[in-house]
């Protein structure tokens, strides 16, 4: 009996909730609609994401208001009941829900991409207009190349890179978990997940890569390892870009440690000819990493712990502790000083001058900023008076560090507990970052507008997030400009138009 009063009021909120919008005489309660309490009191959608696909969702039902186990289908203008995962008669979860929208979105912004259907962000911004206004000298020539890549980075298109290794084996058969070029953008190291659990490393020469080739060389060693990779950065140790520093994490009774590998070990020469120094050092459990390149503190590189912060001179083994009160996620070292730049889970931003010896409590602390959240990347500008910071709320700051100050905030990122990195491009005036969400964006660097937003090639997941590296030099000095992108097993080019 209670089953089929169960049923019949389930039929019957469901007839109410298809009824027309307006009042009805009678005092049954299906003359309040849902609809009528929105037009009264309508749901702020809250602040603009700059296209965030992960609030389409909430943006597309803030104009009816949310019923506790139901979802509102706004396609079928109709409310349906929200049931566990594992019921196969109606397995609608919330999670399944957002992620349809999410993939509709992204299929359909791709199609936009392919038919290249996209607008440019500046109305009238075109090469013959800019063209026009500098040689009437209304734009500067920083203003004027500034403005051209803008204009290119919105012309960018895909093209998936073909992958050559001297072991035929290795090429495309493990996914990409993190990419980071040298300075000279010649090289990138990458690490990616092996199959049965671990990550492997290799480095790809990015010489091959041109206007009309698409080819990159990629090489590999035995070294691999059944630990989570946290951070790797380049080191400058005999040569510039020489070696390549990585923090793995400590398992069971394994403690963590900071490995320093030659990059030669990744060469195509004769194994007999590859100089460099492979040293490990073993620490508690490293969530960052920066190599220092000012002359003051040489041979020297940072990892950030948990609630302190530990410099290292590979040369003598000497070492510096510093304690914080929180974990240090991110890390950088200035390069006209011997500062280094610390950001913390606790959403603290501070610097340290690494030639000061050990302290006790926090008086070592040269410079303070602060986030609402935890702080997930920090970048030095050329200058180093500014300072730009993530954090896991998604938000993305300049600060002036000489007034400590927030001078300009980027909208449009997303992000909620994972560790991303900031890609600046000062000299084409470029802000690049990837969300939580799975996509890429661009943001101009001056007014922080946002340029593009690119889809991910592959579906939405935690383990398909993209890595990116940008310049317009990819290759090296003669290199061909635009962004590289890894995600999964494949590496995709977005050259400049």
């Amino acid at each position: 009996m209670g089953r089929s009063k169960e049923k019949r009021g389930w039929g019957y909120r469901r007839r109410c909730h298809r009824l027309p919008r307006r009042r009805r005489a009678n005092g049954n309660h299906c003359s309040h609609r849902p609809e009528e309490e929105e037009a009264q009191s309508p749901v702020n959608p809250g602040p603009s994401c700059g296209g965030n696909p992960s609030s389409s969702s909430s943006t597309q039902n803030s104009a009816v208001p949310e019923l506790p186990g139901f979802y509102y289908d706004p396609e079928k203008n109709r409310y349906f009941r929200l049931l566990s995962g594992h019921n196969n008669y109606n397995p609608l979860t919330k999670e399944s829900i957002q992620y349809k929208a999410m993939e509709s979105k992204r299929l359909k912004l791709l199609e936009e991409e392919e038919q290249q259907k996209r607008k440019t962000t500046r109305a009238g911004l075109n090469s013959s207009v800019l063209l026009q206004k500098r040689q009437l000298g209304l734009l500067s020539s920083t203003s004027y190349c500034r403005l051209v890549h803008e204009l290119k980075v919105n012309c960018m298109q895909r093209r998936k890179i073909e992958i050559h290794s001297p072991d035929s084996s290795v090429a495309g058969t493990n996914n990409f978990k993190i990419i980071v070029a040298d300075v000279a953008c010649e090289r990138i190291f990458t690490v990616n997940d092996v199959e049965h659990g671990g990550c492997k490393y290799g480095i790809i020469n990015l010489s091959g890569l041109g206007k009309e080739s698409l080819t990159v060389e990629m090489y590999d060693n035995l070294y691999f390892t059944n630990r989570k990779v946290n951070s790797v950065c380049w080191a400058s140790l005999t040569h510039p870009d020489s070696h390549v520093l990585l923090c793995l994490m400590g398992i069971a009774e394994t403690p963590g440690c900071a490995s320093l590998l030659p990059a030669s070990l990744f060469s195509s020469t004769n194994p007999g000819d590859r100089p460099g120094m492979l040293c490990s050092f073993k620490i508690s459990t490293a969530w960052s990493c920066a190599w220092c390149l000012n002359p003051q503190a040489d041979n020297c590189f940072s990892t950030g712990l948990t609630r302190r912060v530990l410099v290292t001179n590979v040369v003598t083994g000497h070492r510096q502790t510093f304690g914080t009160s929180s974990d240090v996620l991110a890390q950088q070292f200035a390069t006209q000083t011997p500062m280094l730049y610390n950001g913390c889970r606790s959403g603290e931003i501070f610097s340290i001058d690494v030639r000061q010896r050990n302290r006790k409590g926090q008086n070592w602390k040269a410079i303070r900023l602060f986030h609402d959240s935890a702080v997930t990347s920090i970048r030095l500008l050329k200058a180093e008076h500014y300072l730009m910071a993530s954090d896991m709320a998604g938000k993305i700051k300049l600060w002036d560090l000489r007034t400590a100050k927030c001078v300009k905030q980027y909208e449009g990122h997303h992000n909620e507990y994972a560790i991303l990195p900031l890609h600046v491009n000062e000299e084409e005036g470029l802000l690049t970052a990837v969300g939580q969400d799975c996509y890429t964006r661009i943001w101009s660097l001056q007014d922080a507008s946002l340029l593009r937003t690119i889809p991910s090639p592959h579906p939405s997941s935690k383990d398909a997030i993209p890595s990116v590296v940008f310049s317009s030099r990819l290759g090296g000095r003669r290199g061909v400009p635009g962004l590289l992108m890894a995600v999964k097993q494949d590496l995709y080019h977005f050259s400049y138009n």
